[in-house]
């Protein structure tokens, strides 16, 4: 894989120049606060997001699939083209977490569900080369450069745990670098680590000490494409300065870092955190920070210059109000001791199921006790959890409400903020939680657009007062109707939700605030404290106040 210093001057040029475009473009009123404790991220699978032109596209034939679990036709060029409408930005987005991107198994598998692809990105052929259904290196560069150019960062989906299924035209990794028995049974440490997640998934010998050399099959892959030679300089360069054993784990280090170096990739979001040796995610950690160092000093005007790189993990069943240590039953793992800012929050979903003020106080809690809580990544749904908050999309309000009005670092899952379905007939298991973006509904769907509407001024909102919102203190103001406040030293802002009185009448208790002047964003009308009660009217039931003097 070849670093950013191979890439042509003219390549080079083009980067650097956007940085004078970039400013012009990213504008919120803090000056681009960010701090990936209160990130807003977008989780998107890009073979069900969009489709742009593109003329990279692998030449096979493909079986006939069971629903949605073939290749539909997402690429690069479309999430692009998505970018460049504003899109992301619309809904106040930070970084867009891409499902993986690397090459993938050519053949299908029928695990009783039908014959499946490896559209999702999580079944890997070769960490060193891109899925061909997804574009080539200049779209992922186009996509990742346009995001830059708009303050958006990229997060990468990182797998190291496993490889894809064997199958009769698929590589079939060496027994030196893969198990494939037993499968997990999940009843201790062993039962998840030392396993196969599930039959014919072959599990990456992350507790080998023992060194291997490449698979043949890729040595073989690698001459045909005209690239042995500089795979080759490469990995010796790395397992010289790093004096790594030539293990399979640290293989895979050196290939997922790569794209860091190559691309300026920010931040990781590892899958199957649980299911690898913990001491592996910290020597990952230290070399994707080496490697985003890297990219900086190639990149001298790189927009995020001053922001680390950022490691989040996939720890299933992971609840952050049990504090930093994860029970396997016979030992417990802080995995924030193994190079991790933060974990995916499970228990954030049910939670929702409870009322405002309950879900909002206890983040408030978990969000200013990091020493005993560690950082936190909340969301409602997501492409492998049957159990998500709102599987009937009949609640896609209240989940704005609560994702995005919620302290903290959120998810949002593509299709959230348009009702994209989550049950598709036909469909069976995982397929259902990934069905297509649902661009004609939001072209077209008069309910769709007005929901789409109220996820963009509350993602805007949330945005515009990072500080305040997602970092600052919450208090409530009254139960109801529900008004509460969140602020900083700085700053104040104030919410309503559900509010179904057509005069909003506010009892501020804080005597400071007499004849200050708020704007409620979500109306557009601005009102005065006076005697200690912000009052107007309108006819929307949220309430988005920021103080304008």
């Amino acid at each position: 894989m070849k670093p950013i210093s191979y890439l042509s001057a003219a390549v080079l040029l083009l980067l650097l120049s956007c940085q004078s475009e970039t400013n012009s473009i990213v504008n919120n009123k803090q000056e681009n606060f960010f701090n990936w404790d209160s990130a807003t991220v977008y989780f998107l699978l890009t073979d069900r997001f969009h489709r742009g032109d593109s003329e990279s596209s692998r030449t096979q034939e493909y079986k006939e699939t069971a629903v949605l679990r073939g290749f539909e036709g997402g690429n690069f060029a479309g999430i692009t083209q998505k970018i460049n409408e504003g899109y992301f930005s619309d809904l106040g987005i930070d970084a867009i977490w891409l499902s993986p991107f690397v090459e993938q198994n050519y053949d299908s598998t029928d695990e009783g569900t039908g014959e499946t692809y490896a559209y999702h990105g999580y079944w890997t052929r070769d960490w060193t080369a891109l899925e061909p259904n997804f574009g080539n290196t200049q779209d992922l560069q186009q996509m990742i450069k346009a995001a830059h150019q708009r303050g958006i960062r990229i997060v990468m989906d990182a797998v190291l745990n496993h490889t894809g299924p064997v199958t009769p035209i698929d590589f079939k990794w060496p027994d030196d670098w893969v198990r494939t028995d037993p499968t997990c049974n999940f009843q201790d440490y062993a039962g998840t680590t030392s396993c196969t997640l599930v039959a014919n998934l072959p599990d990456i010998l992350t507790d080998s000490e023992n060194e291997v050399e490449l698979p043949t099959f890729l040595i073989e892959k690698w001459k045909n494409e005209g690239r042995y030679e500089q795979e080759v300089m490469e990995l010796d360069a790395f397992f010289e300065r790093t004096n790594h054993p030539r293990t399979p784990s640290y293989y895979i280090v050196k290939w997922l870092t790569d794209y860091i170096k190559e691309f300026g990739i920010n931040a990781f979001r590892v899958d199957t955190t649980k299911h690898t040796d913990e001491y592996i995610w910290a020597d990952l950690k230290k070399e994707a920070e080496y490697s985003f160092e890297y990219y900086k000093q190639q990149n001298e005007d790189y927009q995020f210059e001053n922001e680390p790189f950022y490691m989040v993990g996939e720890v299933y069943g992971y609840e952050t109000s049990k504090g930093k240590d994860y029970n396997f039953g016979d030992r417990s793992v802080n995995y924030f001791d193994f190079g991790y800012d933060a974990l995916i929050n499970f228990e954030f979903k049910n939670d929702t199921k409870n009322d405002y003020e309950s879900l909002f106080s206890k983040y408030d809690e978990l969000l200013h006790d990091k020493g005993q809580y560690g950082g936190f990544l909340n969301y409602l749904q997501s492409h492998d959890d049957a159990y998500s908050f709102d599987v009937s999309r009949i609640q896609p309000i209240k989940t704005a409400n609560a994702l995005l009005l919620s302290p903290g670092a959120i998810q949002i899952y593509y299709g959230d903020e348009s009702a994209r379905p989550l049950q598709i007939e036909g469909a069976v298991g995982d397929a259902n939680l990934r069905s297509n973006m649902n661009w004609e509904s939001i072209e077209q769907d008069a309910n769709t657009q007005k929901i789409l509407k109220h996820w963009k001024k509350l993602g805007a909102f949330r945005k515009n007062h990072k500080k305040s919102l997602a970092l600052g203190k919450h208090q409530q103001i009254s139960s109801s109707p529900y008004y509460f406040s969140r602020s900083t030293k700085e700053e104040k802002v104030i919410i309503g939700l559900e509010i179904k009185e057509k005069r909003k009448n506010i009892v501020l208790s804080d005597k400071t605030l007499e004849k200050s002047k708020w704007r409620d964003v979500y109306s557009a009308i601005e009102a005065e404290v006076i005697d200690g009660v912000l009052s107007f009217e309108t006819d929307f039931e949220t309430v988005l106040l920021e103080r304008i003097r």
